[in-house]
């Protein structure tokens, strides 16, 4: 089977939580929207497929998944769909449903990270809402960050199967999300995001463990990650690092 992924081609975003989940399983897909438009890919395709009057469930945005006839949007509901496929999920419905919260508070963490440079409205720039993104910065940085960075820890230090992982004993598309979002949060708001992890042992450990595995590692030195730049959800503002 080879999934098909679409996503805008030049930003990690939200695409890159489902990108980690599938190089981590090994996992056979084609990054359709990077793809040569000669050879029916690239993002002229990736539009067509979202422009389609045809499709009965038409997604609100990219990231968007096609396995065979399935089409899905979210980014926690194709990781959930992955999970079990990939073996990045426990087989219980506790797991699941556990590690599907998880990472659903990992998305709202994204949303407000986004946020802080975009307090105001998406369409306008960051130029144009300097005042307001100073103050939500700064209550990102001070108040929020704090508190979901010790929420994971929390969850890692009362794994009743170890602090290795965030769920059970085994790694699950939740520990490669959190990886990730520490990556964006260390590259956008690098003084605020480490005054907070010397407090989170666990989520540092957990960090280190995800980058060290042989199948990440390999994927996080090759052309296909993407880095971080000034286009996607996580930006570097010197101004909005509020310690």
């Amino acid at each position: 089977m080879t999934y098909e992924l679409h996503y805008w081609p030049t930003i990690p975003g939200r695409g890159e939580f489902v990108r980690l989940a599938l190089e981590a399983a090994g996992a056979v897909y084609v990054d359709i929207a990077r793809g040569d438009p000669g050879a029916g890919q690239g993002l002229p395709a990736m539009q067509k497929m979202m422009q389609d009057r045809h499709q009965p469930h038409p997604p609100f945005a990219p990231p968007i998944l096609k396995d065979g006839a399935l089409l899905i949007g979210q980014t926690a509901t194709i990781l959930q769909h992955l999970g079990p496929t990939l073996k990045l999920v426990g087989r219980s419905d506790a797991a699941r449903v556990w590690t599907q919260q998880i990472q659903l508070t990992i998305a709202d963490m994204v949303t407000e990270a986004h946020d802080t440079h975009h307090p105001v409205a998406g369409s306008l720039t960051y130029e144009d809402q300097q005042p307001e993104a100073l103050r939500r910065a700064s209550a990102f940085c001070r108040e929020r960050l704090p508190k979901f960075l010790q929420w994971f820890e929390t969850i890692i230090t009362r794994n009743p199967a170890g602090s290795r992982h965030l769920v059970g004993g085994k790694l699950s598309y939740a520990d490669l999300s959190l990886f990730q979002l520490v990556e964006g949060l260390r590259y956008a708001f690098p003084r605020a995001t480490q005054a907070v992890l010397v407090a989170t042992p666990g989520v540092v450990a957990l960090h280190g463990r995800v980058a060290a595995l042989p199948r990440v590692k390999a994927y996080l030195r090759s052309e296909r990650r993407i880095p971080f730049n000034q286009e996607g959800i996580f930006r570097q503002y010197p101004a909005l690092d509020i310690v």
